[in-house]
């Protein structure tokens, strides 16, 4: 059975020069089958409807669960009306939206979608990542420090706290240390005697974090 094409939803603004390119681009989708339904909104008639999604400028679109600001080629929309509803076309949009330095909005859709946090682990093992998004991945974590979401990450963060590359042990070892949870002391304790100083440091140190929580 092919997958359910998703829906998708467009506000517009009077006088918007990107709104008819979208608008034109999202139609086209709808007519190929590569998205099931399109709401059109117009910001000037609706702005409740507006306030409501958090929309500030126009066009401002959301194919399937992700939302995109700004105009958007045809090629890019179609591309994300592919990646909608799949996980890797998660961990795709949420490192998208770090590239873009848009780590509030990140922010809110993995407070609307806390199981899309297991997203965000294949961008640990990406070579080459940006530090830009790096960094964004770290503080996306940090910001559900102690939450059901970190902790169900635990067997995973520790698979990783065991991989080759030292810097991604000692990346695993610190978020394992902002679980909260108590299955993470033992990733941790093995981690004491890495032949690496910064991962026994960092062992360490979410140890400590995890004995004072």
């Amino acid at each position: 059975m092919p997958p359910v094409p998703p829906d998708a939803l467009l506000f517009i603004a009077p006088g918007c020069p990107h709104c008819p390119v979208v608008l034109q681009g999202l139609g086209e989708l709808v007519k190929q089958g590569a998205v099931g339904r399109l709401e059109v909104i117009n910001v000037a008639a609706r702005p409740e409807l507006a306030a409501q999604h958090g929309v500030r400028s126009a066009p401002w679109t959301r194919i399937g669960a992700f939302e995109l600001e700004g105009t958007q080629t045809p090629q890019e929309l179609r591309r994300w009306a592919e990646l909608a509803g799949s996980a890797d076309g998660i961990t795709v949009y949420l490192e998208q939206l770090l590239r873009d330095g848009q780590l509030a909005r990140a922010e809110t859709q993995l407070q609307r979608h806390p199981d899309w946090l297991a997203q965000l682990l294949p961008l640990l093992t990406k070579p080459d990542l940006p530090m830009q998004v790096r960094i964004g991945v770290g503080a996306l974590f940090e910001g559900l420090a102690g939450s059901a979401g970190m902790q169900a990450l635990i067997p995973a963060l520790g698979e990783l706290s065991r991989t080759g590359d030292h810097s991604l042990r000692a990346d695993a070892c610190h978020y394992l240390g902002l679980s909260g949870g108590a299955e993470a002391v033992p990733f941790l304790r093995a981690r004491l005697e890495d032949e690496n100083a910064e991962v026994r440091e960092i062992a360490a140190e979410s140890l400590e974090a995890l004995q004072q929580a």
